[in-house]
């Protein structure tokens, strides 16, 4: 379920002003990683120098998305094997886009996603072995240029992101993916890395075994980084 923060001062009086269009960033890695603490904490120190931010989260996000969450995280698709679990994804992301990332986007608010079409690459693509070339087309129809300004990927070691989700969830049961072999998270781990290899420009790779409050800072400074590079570029186009 995505919520708006719209906090403090006049709406995009933070960071976000001076952009020509809302930022989007995206939080990538294994279970256990952290995304959302570190989501919450971004959102709150953008939300307190004004700026409006929208929260959201994969699968899911918008009432239609959220449906189809619960039948992919419950395991209930996994019978039909990965191609049609794609397919479900990309058809929750593509509700998910245009009813709250597009809007989002477009009154200029900063948008931040746990887990976008990099999840897709890695758990469908790598891990569920399906085609380069159909994985990339269903993205690019999917998400229909609703391309993230930046990836923030949480690396971990995948016993100690497990050990963490175990942690996390207490008594609930674990779902589809934690229930996986550490050998499967080690895979995955290793195909998050490599997009940020390939896509220096957009991803950046931060050691979550840090102490949150570390990886707290490092993360807002890089997304002011990131939001001031924008402003930059706009500005030269206007």
């Amino acid at each position: 379920m995505s919520f708006v923060r719209p906090h403090g001062r006049a709406t995009l009086q933070g960071w976000a002003s001076g952009l020509t269009r809302g930022f989007f960033i995206t939080f990538e890695g294994g279970e256990g990683a952290g995304k959302s603490t570190q989501i919450r904490l971004l959102a709150e120190a953008l939300a307190a120098e004004g700026s409006e931010v929208v929260v959201t989260r994969e699968p899911g996000g918008s009432p239609g998305a959220e449906a189809v969450r619960h039948v992919l995280l419950s395991g209930a698709a996994e019978p039909l094997g990965p191609t049609m679990e794609a397919i479900l994804f990309a058809a929750a992301r593509s509700d998910h886009v245009e009813q709250v990332i597009r809007p989002a986007l477009g009154r200029g608010a900063v948008v931040l996603c746990d887990r976008f079409f990099d999840s897709s690459r890695v758990y469908q693509g790598v891990t569920g072995e399906l085609d380069s070339n159909f994985m990339a087309a269903l993205e690019r129809v999917t998400i229909n240029g609703a391309m993230p300004d930046l990836t923030i990927i949480l690396d971990i070691d995948p016993q100690e992101g497990l050990r963490r989700a175990v942690a996390r969830r207490g008594e609930e049961s674990a779902d589809r993916f934690e229930k996986e072999t550490v050998d499967m998270h080690r895979r995955r781990r290793e195909a998050f890395l490599d997009i940020a290899r390939r896509e220096p420009e957009r991803c950046v790779v931060i050691d979550a075994s840090l102490p949150p409050e570390e990886i707290a800072a490092q993360v807002l400074e890089i997304a002011r980084r990131a939001m001031n590079s924008r402003r930059e570029k706009d500005a030269k186009h206007v």
